[in-house]
């Protein structure tokens, strides 16, 4: 079990990495914002109900180790990238097309300790699965916010 006090000394750093451990990478700091997406996309590429994504500015964001390379990054365009293990396939972290290169999407189950980590908010819930149940007072959206 996780104490406390290491869930504050871990709440500024981070690691997280795929599935086969070739690909590491460090986040520091808080995330701006964490969301559920319910979007068929995200069901798709997850092959679950949900996708979990926590938005961090991309200089809080750091590849460890020398094991990364150009067949990690798919795209090129600012806002455009993903960065998935060229092994074993797993998607960590991404831009996205209303950020550019400001932000980068953090897939919140590649963390070594996501289970820190809570939506604030679930997007695109039109698509929602039915039992998938939402706690009370969270913000919920039929597709994306204004903003986002």
């Amino acid at each position: 079990m996780i104490s406390q006090q290491e869930v504050k000394r871990d709440a500024a750093l981070r690691e997280g990495g795929c599935l086969c451990g070739r690909l590491r990478y460090r986040v520091t700091g808080e995330p701006k914002a964490v969301n559920a997406c319910h979007c068929r996309d995200c069901q798709r590429i997850t092959g679950s109900a949900f996708a979990i994504n926590a938005m961090f500015e991309t200089a809080s964001v750091e590849t460890l180790g020398s094991s990364w390379s150009g067949h990690d990054q798919i795209g090129s365009e600012f806002g455009q990238r993903k960065w998935q293990c060229a092994e074993c396939g797993v998607l960590l972290f991404a831009d996205h097309p209303f950020y550019g290169d400001d932000m980068r999407f953090i897939r919140v189950g590649t963390l070594d300790h996501g289970e820190q980590i809570q939506p604030d908010a679930h997007y695109f819930v039109r698509s929602k699965h039915p039992w998938v149940v939402i706690p009370s007072g969270l913000p919920q959206y039929e597709t994306l916010p204004d903003g986002v």
